[in-house]
């Protein structure tokens, strides 16, 4: 155990460039990347996979068995997003007060729990109660994981490591695909159909990740709580004066609901907000129907369709991390999220009107990398412009909750009714949600131009609430 960090507002920043030798300083922050970075990266690969593996299931089998007729797959799909949405607000809160050791740990276990009941279900109504109940639970674990990363790293480290915790997550629904495919084969075991082992099995693998991010999880650099043997107090004093020289906000100061709902003044916010719900009404549709698209409209077997979404997510999760390191290196956000959306605009036509169907196929690796290369660009891009703890954290809770929107969006995009049209309605959705996120940061572009301008000028300070601010904080672009 470690001894309390004694920290408060009155903190100074001293020479910490100086405070450890460069190779010392290396280490320490390989050694967080290492333990924060994979425990949270690991959880949310089954935080993943629990959620979208609906439709390996779907083919399965389940779609016959439970009759989902008409929409009931995509209601299914939705009524998740619906609690998660409700649910997320508190989350940043919750975590600060119980800290994520409890608080992920427990609801990992909870979630992991409700999968294996969802093996069990007998009608299209429990599954539904199953996947409210999914949704309520899972809502506190991604605002939660991306505001825990915020904390610990500057400005430009984070592209980065928002990228590999992502790229975990994308190698989880690269391979979630084939891992249903083998679960299926437990067919006629115990006298249970194949789909339902899809569920039992991926929910005992996420109990038993909870149980053991609950030894693993790290508490926040400012934290006085007693955690487990990580770091020791000088270097947790380190990190806090290092985030504290680049944004001024590395203390939280006590919580007031005023402060906290009062960032929702700041237009930006939303602004960002809107960008991920773009992003992540392509990626859920992608994740809920693609297995459907490459069976029922591409004409692959359900076997091939499970397995054959590996490689668009296994390249996906090379072009994020490229993406995020790009982002880093030069200092950009904005133009990186325009990439992304460019190479969704490029791989959406070749996806739905192309005569071939191997080259239909390449397009979904075009839209795939790009869309789910937006999701670390897009909270690397809010995470640079904002500060302020309480701040931070109602963005994060703002930003995943608009993401959970957009995964109610992108349940519905693909509609039955439009099979045998190519689904095509869903794939102007998805252009005009490119489009307009390419938009957003046009105007979000030239505003942050203008107001670096006056502060270079003298003329005002930026994102100076009433917190305690750093001076000379520039939007990044």
């Amino acid at each position: 155990m470690v001894p309390d960090v004694e920290l408060s507002k009155n903190v100074t920043n001293g020479d910490w460039e100086n405070e450890f030798p460069p190779e010392v300083q290396k280490r320490i922050l390989w050694r967080i990347d290492r333990r924060l970075i994979t425990t949270v990266g690991f959880m949310y690969c089954v935080s993943l996979m629990d959620r979208t593996n609906l439709s390996a299931a779907n083919i399965a089998g389940m779609a016959t068995e439970l009759s989902l007729v008409g929409n009931r797959y995509s209601i299914a799909s939705l009524l998740f997003f619906v609690t998660y949405v409700i649910f997320q607000p508190p989350s940043t809160v919750i975590v600060r007060k119980l800290g994520p050791r409890y608080h992920i740990a427990i609801i990992t276990l909870l979630w992991g729990c409700v999968m294996i009941g969802m093996g069990f279900v007998k009608d299209y109504g429990q599954l539904a109660a199953c996947r409210v109940l999914l949704g309520i639970l899972e809502a506190g674990f991604f605002p939660s994981c991306v505001y825990l990363l915020s904390t610990w790293y500057t400005r430009y480290e984070v592209g980065k490591r928002y990228s590999f915790f992502y790229v975990v997550g994308c190698v989880a629904a690269a391979f979630s695909g084939i891992l249903a495919f083998g679960l299926m084969q437990m067919a006629g075991l115990a006298g249970l159909t194949g789909w339902r082992w899809i569920f039992i099995m991926e929910g005992i693998i996420t109990c038993l990740i909870g149980i053991v991010g609950y030894w693993l999880l790290v508490d926040f650099p400012d934290s006085n709580r007693k955690s487990w043997n990580f770091l020791n107090a000088e270097e947790l004093a380190w990190i806090v004066k290092r985030v504290n020289a680049d944004r001024g906000d590395a203390v939280t100061p006590k919580f007031e609901l005023k402060r906290f709902l009062g960032a929702g003044l700041d237009w930006k916010i939303w602004a960002y907000a809107m960008i991920f719900f773009n992003t992540t009404t392509i990626t859920y549709a992608l994740a809920y129907f693609l297995p459907i698209i490459l069976n029922k409209n591409l004409g692959f077997s359900v076997g091939a369709s499970q397995c054959l979404i590996a490689p668009p997510y296994a390249f996906a999760g090379i072009y994020m991390y490229g993406m995020g390191w790009l982002g880093d290196r030069y200092h950009v956000r904005g133009p990186v999220i325009v990439m992304n959306m460019v190479m969704c605009l490029i791989g959406l036509p070749i996806m739905g009107w192309h005569r071939s169907s191997a080259v239909r196929y390449f397009g979904v690796f075009l839209v795939t990398a790009g869309a789910n290369s937006n999701v670390p660009s897009a909270m690397s891009y809010q995470a640079n412009n904002i500060r302020g703890q309480w701040k931070r954290a109602f963005c994060s809770a703002t930003l995943v909750g608009f993401g959970g929107i957009g995964g109610i969006a992108g349940s519905l995009v693909f509609r039955a009714e439009d099979a045998e049209t190519g689904y095509r309605p869903g794939l102007y959705a998805c252009i005009a949600c490119s489009l307009l996120s390419i938009v957003i940061v046009g105007v979000v572009g030239v505003v942050f131009y203008f107001e670096n301008r006056k502060a270079d000028r003298g003329e005002k300070q930026l994102e100076s609430h009433d917190e305690d601010f750093q001076e000379g904080f520039r939007y990044t672009y």
